[in-house]
């Protein structure tokens, strides 16, 4: 287990915020940040074990996706705001030409092969399970009753409706909730341009990729604002590009507000986490066998 100066260390060597670090490892952002600015002196045993198991999976960590055989390597973890396309490599075996795919390409593909085509790479989508869809269902909702309510040009949309993000031939994203508030940019097939708000629930199989390269593609095409939500850490992390990035987490306790509504729509977690506490509390994990 690494000790502080020691993830200090790895943390700057990674170029992690501590608004990342808390997302990948779990802690909570105001105790991460007493513990690096040594104001804990005596951290938890679970503390110190989370936080270095960031850095001490190996650097070359392979994400099974669902797509006959696909698999895709991940060999290191860039920071979001520092991401060099060259640090990802894909290692298809479906996929031959990544890196020159395009949305003809795409749009070519079988109606049930659901996946995301960023810079011309191909990325599989894994099925998700009930949790990520109740969310997606529950945050729609509250998105769109305030809508209603507000009245204007914006609406809420939910995947799997395509993105053409930059606008290019190259990329087409599939946002778990999204928010358009130019109605010029929809067409019947698609959104043409970024989003203003979205949200991205994670998963095992996408969260990685949610993480360090859709963000940056986010940030990049003009979304003003952007949610990570981790089920299982049971937290949230917000972005807000525009005038200036600032970024903050929440948990599942609260209530979180919308900012390009200057927090005037908030999302309620707590009830959120509450309904799927009393739904999917004695689940299996899978169907039992016969």
């Amino acid at each position: 287990m690494l000790t502080i100066e020691e993830i200090r260390q790895k943390k700057k060597e990674c170029g992690y915020t501590n608004e990342q670090l808390s997302a990948l490892s779990g802690v909570p952002l105001g105790t991460l940040q007493k513990i690096l600015g040594s104001s804990t002196k005596a951290p938890r045993y679970d503390t110190m074990k989370a936080l270095s198991e960031v850095f001490e999976k190996k650097p070359e960590t392979e994400y099974s996706a669902v797509s006959e055989g696909m698999v895709m390597t991940v060999r290191e973890r860039p920071a979001v705001y520092g991401i060099k396309k060259d640090l990802v490599k894909e290692n298809f075996r479906r996929y031959d030409r990544q890196g020159t795919y395009t949305v003809d390409d795409y749009l070519a593909l079988p109606d049930e092969q659901r996946v995301e085509l960023i810079d011309g790479v191909f990325y599989d989508m894994a099925a998700p399970d009930l949790h990520h869809q109740y969310i997606i269902s529950e945050l729609l909702w509250q998105l769109k009753e305030f809508l209603r309510k507000k009245g204007g040009s914006c609406r809420a949309f939910a995947a799997p409706t395509d993105v053409k993000l930059d606008m290019d031939n190259r990329t087409m994203v599939q946002p778990d909730v999204f928010i358009i508030c130019d109605k010029s940019k929809v067409t019947r097939r698609w959104v043409n341009g970024s989003p203003d708000f979205v949200a991205e629930v994670l998963s095992r199989s996408t969260k990685n990729k949610d993480i360090f390269i859709k963000t940056l593609k986010y940030r990049e095409a003009g979304t003003k604002e952007l949610w990570l939500i981790d089920p299982i850490e049971k937290s949230i992390l917000t972005y807000v590009f525009v005038p200036e990035t600032k970024v903050k987490m929440y948990s599942f306790a609260d209530k979180v507000p919308v900012m390009i509504y200057n927090g005037e729509c908030q999302v309620d977690f707590a009830e959120i986490s509450g309904q799927m506490s009393d739904w999917f509390a004695d689940w299996p994990d899978e169907e039992p066998s016969s």
